[in-house]
């Protein structure tokens, strides 16, 4: 497999990413917690949330409590600018070693999730209005709601299969309602998880050859 088919799948991930990102964001106001779905299809939901943070919502400031909000985010844009240039450099290494076609669109998943997430993080503050209570508008007279590098991600789909209530001896959770799958994510993330889960396999069995 060619750098150029490479591209085509880096560029087709991105397109579907950002397309969707942008039309939920010019559509709909955020879904607050307790307010309807765009979509609620009970095991499925279409909702529109932002992501200050890392994933399922982590974020440093939270982690390192003696670290500003807006230190925390520009740090993690930053951490998100040098990593998408890393595996840039290793996918395009993998390409020049003729590394096999599996493992080769795996990395190339990975590299366009990254970059998909890094255009909000980056770019959207400056690009849209925000969408506290109203939709969002593409490049405002008044300029965005954020300056460049912290701007926030765009999520928007969730899977609630199943809810339970966990046993009463159990420690910690006992008692409490768990929902499986709650978090929120894009197709950026789930770019990733499909080329980490890849190459997951491929190791796998390369190790057992």
């Amino acid at each position: 497999m060619n750098l150029r088919k490479i591209c085509w799948i880096v560029f087709a991930v991105l397109v579907v990413d950002q397309v969707l990102k942008a039309y939920i964001k010019l559509s709909f106001p955020l879904t607050y917690y307790g307010t309807d779905a765009i979509v609620d299809w009970g095991w499925f939901r279409l909702l529109f949330v932002e992501n200050k943070g890392m994933a399922w919502g982590a974020r440093l400031d939270n982690i390192f409590p003696f670290i500003s909000e807006k230190t925390a985010k520009l740090l993690l844009s930053i951490f998100r600018l040098l990593a998408v240039t890393a595996i840039g450099i290793w996918l395009r290494r993998a390409v020049q070693q003729k590394l096999p076609k599996k493992q080769l669109i795996a990395v190339a998943f990975i590299f366009a999730g990254a970059i998909g997430n890094i255009i909000d993080s980056v770019f959207y503050g400056v690009l849209f209005s925000d969408s506290i209570g109203q939709v969002a508008t593409f490049l405002p007279k008044g300029g965005g709601y954020a300056p460049l590098m912290f701007g926030h991600v765009v999520d928007m789909f969730q899977f609630p299969m199943f809810t339970w209530v966990w046993p009463d001896w159990l420690p910690f959770v006992g008692g409490t309602s768990f929902t499986f799958f709650e978090p929120v994510f894009n197709v950026a993330d789930s770019a990733i998880c499909v080329g980490v889960a890849l190459l997951l396999i491929q190791q796998r069995k390369s190790a057992n050859r």
